[in-house]
């Protein structure tokens, strides 16, 4: 399948989509706390996306996924199943993933959330999974190799004794959830795609606290690490423009600009 390039338009739509994702990131941050249950954050985030937004959350349903946002705590690395038996206490560390459709669109982001006080651990694992992304996302424009991404991200996970997770990937996007390309987030073939201005992808780093190796539960849906160490993912949309890349899911707690020219 090719690699579709947006229009204007398109990148418009995608604008509005990537925001309300990221605003359903700010929204529920107030209450991550010890004591909630991931089934409720959950209801609070579907009922905004619907009643607020009046959008809708691509997650529901798909491939026959239960609940509106996946919500992984601490060892599960993604795709956690919201439950009202998982409540959450001091010290975890737990990912947010919301995609909302708007006019057709899709906005995906994902976020780590520290739940009252943080382990040392939990907050240094969580600092380099988003400075991981940031380093990627620093490097995007025209005319490089899709592959320098997952390259980048790999050399600086592991240079601070992490590692990178293999199975999961970043994806295009816009119409369709998964797009093409697939997103490497480490040093591996990536079939020749070269960046350009208009492509729409996302970035999301998974990185484990141990081993890169994962095993997934019998629900069919939540991703573990092998070793039960912890994960940590974070997660923006982006387009390619003419000398760099625009987030289009940035969040008023990013410390990242959302437009980035990289000239060099």
């Amino acid at each position: 399948m090719a690699i579709s390039i947006k229009t204007p338009e398109e990148i418009e739509k995608m604008r509005v989509a990537g925001r309300l994702a990221a605003e359903v990131l700010e929204m529920i941050a107030p209450h991550v706390k010890p004591g909630v249950s991931t089934g409720e954050l959950d209801r609070i985030c579907h009922d905004y996306i619907t009643n607020e937004q009046h959008a809708v959350s691509a997650c529901l349903g798909y491939h026959g996924f239960p609940k509106s946002v996946c919500i992984s705590v601490n060892e599960v690395v993604c795709h956690g199943i919201p439950s009202d038996d998982r409540l959450l206490k001091d010290g975890d560390i737990i990912n947010i993933d919301v995609t909302v459709i708007k006019d057709e669109y899709h906005g995906d982001t994902s976020k780590m959330f520290i739940v009252g006080k943080p382990t040392i651990q939990g907050e240094r694992l969580c600092h380099i999974t988003q400075e991981s992304l940031y380093l990627a996302l620093r490097l995007v424009k025209p005319g490089i190799r899709l592959r320098e991404l997952g390259r980048a991200i790999q050399k600086y996970v592991e240079s601070h004794d992490f590692s990178v997770v293999r199975e999961y990937c970043g994806h295009g996007i816009g119409k369709g959830f998964h797009e093409e390309p697939q997103v490497l987030h480490y040093d591996a073939d990536d079939g020749g795609v070269v960046l350009q201005a208009g492509m729409t992808f996302t970035v999301e780093p998974m990185v484990n606290a141990g081993d890169y190796r994962i095993r997934t539960m019998k629900d069919g849906w939540t991703v573990k690490t092998k070793d039960r160490s912890l994960s940590a993912q974070y997660e923006h949309t982006i387009v390619v423009t003419d000398n760099g890349c625009e987030i289009l899911t940035l969040r008023s707690d990013d410390t990242i600009d959302a437009v980035l020219v990289n000239e060099g």
